[in-house]
């Protein structure tokens, strides 16, 4: 069940990590407001897929509001501190220009990197009843 948590997670992740990466190096952004867009984008997206998920339950925006931020808040604040520290981490990845192989393997690795530290978190946290447990409550599974 982590292992499918934190895949969910980091679809949302990606999504808006991908596009905030892609958006402020497209416009030039300094790193600081790349990643800040990234990071906002990765938690719109990773709440976004959550919400809709449990709205087709039933439950309306502010409930479905209130389980993703107890499902997911942890999973995709380790997530993304994981992959944006691993982008800094790499010589020239923010740098890189969107026709350059190194952003790209960059921001794969740092995904890479971001969900095999964030496994450990949702099995704690689902173990525990918190995180994604919440959400499959909803789900019926």
């Amino acid at each position: 069940m982590a292992v499918s948590a934190t895949l969910h997670c980091l679809t949302g992740c990606a999504i808006g990590e991908v596009l905030g990466m892609v958006i402020g190096t497209a416009l030039g952004f300094h790193d600081a407001a790349t990643i800040a867009l990234a990071i906002a984008l990765a938690f719109v997206f990773g709440y976004a897929l959550t919400m809709h998920g449990v709205m087709r339950t039933g439950l309306d925006f502010r409930a479905a509001l209130k389980i993703a931020l107890a499902a997911d808040t942890v999973s995709i604040l380790v997530m993304e501190i994981a992959d944006n520290a691993f982008m800094l981490a790499i010589p020239g990845a923010m740098a890189a220009g969107l026709a350059d192989a190194r952003f790209w393997l960059s921001l794969a690795a740092a995904l890479a990197v971001a969900f095999v530290l964030t496994v450990p978190i949702n099995r704690w946290l689902i173990s525990r009843g918190k995180g994604h447990a919440v959400v499959h409550a909803h789900h019926g599974h």
